[in-house]
């Protein structure tokens, strides 16, 4: 298991800097973006559910990004209603790219996150992989996802409080066939007593 060392860089987006953490990884392996939940109601790159994702692919010797949308603490710039967000989303991306140019790139998102997170992936052809834990259905349209065909999984908890399962049951009715689903019975949203489910069912697909 690696050693959980993090650099905390600035990397730079279309409204200023945005401040990272990141994990290099082993060569080869992918490297994976991590978006946080909302930034009007306290979600920081350092949400616990968060924190669990970037390690659960760290672990697996992944280089993972995580960092602060614009306006959240040391990240310039201020809340966008999604779009600005998406561009961080970007700029994250091309910023691991650019440490990693040989390794498959991945996406994860968390609540709000997966709507900045799969947005920015749409428009970025060099994602090959995208995950969506709680996805936030119930805020945003996902419908740009109707047709993706790379490979997607999607987390959530039968008990969320915050986005109703039924509505992500009923998402999932409208997306590709090929799109991982796994429900876990009980958990709430930030999965406070599920979190090793969590990160099991994100790894199951693809590792």
């Amino acid at each position: 298991m690696p050693k959980h060392h993090h650099e905390k860089l600035f990397l730079q987006g279309k409204a200023g800097k945005l401040q990272a953490l990141y994990q290099p990884g082993e060569a080869g392996k992918p490297a994976v973006v991590v978006c946080h939940p909302h930034p009007l109601y306290g979600g920081t790159m350092r949400n616990k559910v968060v924190y669990w994702i970037a390690r659960a692919f760290e672990d697996k010797g992944c280089s993972v990004l995580r960092f602060n949308f614009r306006g959240v603490e040391e990240s310039e710039g201020e809340w966008d209603e999604g779009r600005g967000e998406s561009d961080d989303v970007l700029a994250g991306l091309d910023y691991l790219q650019g440490l990693n140019p040989d390794a498959p790139l991945w996406l994860a998102g968390f609540s709000f996150g997966t709507y900045a997170g799969l947005k920015a992936a749409k428009q970025d052809s060099r994602v090959e992989r995208m995950f969506a834990i709680a996805p936030a259905v119930n805020l945003w349209s996902f419908d740009f996802m109707q047709e993706e065909t790379r490979p997607l999984t999607v987390v959530s908890g039968t008990a969320d409080e915050i986005v109703p399962f039924e509505q992500v049951q009923a998402w999932m009715e409208t997306m590709p066939k090929h799109v991982g689903f796994h429900a876990i019975d009980g958990a709430g949203h930030f999965f406070p007593k599920h979190m090793d489910s969590m990160t099991d069912c994100l790894l199951d697909d693809c590792f």
